[in-house]
C-alpha cells in the first residue's frame, strides 16, 4: 500500500467520524433521545482530548438519565409553553427572529443539493438539528456534493452561530442531560472550525 493510499484511509475514517458525530448531534436535537439511544451513549469511551472528555462527559448524563425525564427536559429546554429556553434556529441567532434570511438562504441552498423538508416536520429548516443531519450527510456521501459542498455549508450555515448555540446549551438552566449535548457540539465545532482554517 503506498502512502498516499494510507492518508486516503485516514482521512476517509476521520470524514466517516466527523459526520457520525454530527448525524448523532443532529438527532439528539430534532427529539429526546429513546431507552436505546441513551443505553449507547452511557457505553461511549473517551480519552484525554478535548473531543474524548467530551464524549465521557456524554456517557456519563445519559448514564444517569432517565427517558421520562430528559422528554421533559428538552421540551422546556426547545419547546416550553410558548417557547422554551432556548431558540434552536439560525435565523434567531443570527437577527434575533425567526424565518428570516438565514433560513431563506438555506433553503435556497437546500433545493440546489436537491433536498426538501421532510413531510409532516413543522420546524424551519434552519433548525440546528437539521443543520447537523445535513452537515452529516454531506460529509458521509449520503447527500450529494461531497466534500467541497460540505465545507461550503459548514461554513455559511453552521459556522456563524452552532458554537453560540452549543455554548448557550452548555450552561442552559433546565438542561442537565442537554449540557452534556451542548459541550459534545461546542466541541466539535470548534474542531470543524480549526480544520476549515488549515492549508489544503
Amino acid at each position: 500500500m503506498s502512502g498516499t493510499g494510507t492518508v486516503e484511509m485516514v482521512g476517509d475514517r476521520l470524514t466517516h467520524e466527523r459526520a457520525r458525530l454530527f448525524a448523532l448531534l443532529g438527532r439528539l436535537l430534532v427529539a429526546a433521545p429513546d431507552v436505546s439511544l441513551l443505553n449507547a451513549l452511557a457505553g461511549l469511551r473517551g480519552d484525554r482530548t478535548p473531543l474524548g472528555e467530551a464524549y465521557a462527559g456524554m456517557a456519563k448524563a445519559a448514564a444517569a438519565a432517565e427517558v421520562v425525564s430528559v422528554d421533559r427536559e428538552y421540551h422546556d429546554l426547545f419547546i416550553g409553553l410558548g417557547r422554551g429556553e432556548l431558540l434552536p434556529f439560525a435565523s434567531y441567532y443570527l437577527t434575533g427572529f425567526l424565518h428570516e434570511r438565514p433560513l431563506a438562504e438555506l433553503r435556497g441552498d437546500l433545493a440546489r443539493l436537491g433536498l426538501e423538508r421532510a413531510e409532516g416536520v413543522a420546524e424551519p429548516e434552519d433548525h440546528i438539528g437539521t443543520e447537523c443531519e445535513v452537515y452529516a450527510g454531506l460529509l458521509s456521501g449520503s447527500f450529494e456534493g461531497g466534500p467541497e459542498a460540505a465545507e461550503q455549508f459548514f461554513e455559511k450555515h453552521l459556522q456563524p452561530w452552532a458554537g453560540r448555540f452549543f455554548a448557550d446549551l452548555e450552561k442552559a438552566e433546565a438542561g442537565r442531560f442537554y449540557r452534556a449535548v451542548g459541550r459534545l457540539g461546542r466541541v466539535a465545532v470548534e474542531i470543524e472550525q480549526a480544520a476549515q482554517g488549515l492549508p489544503a
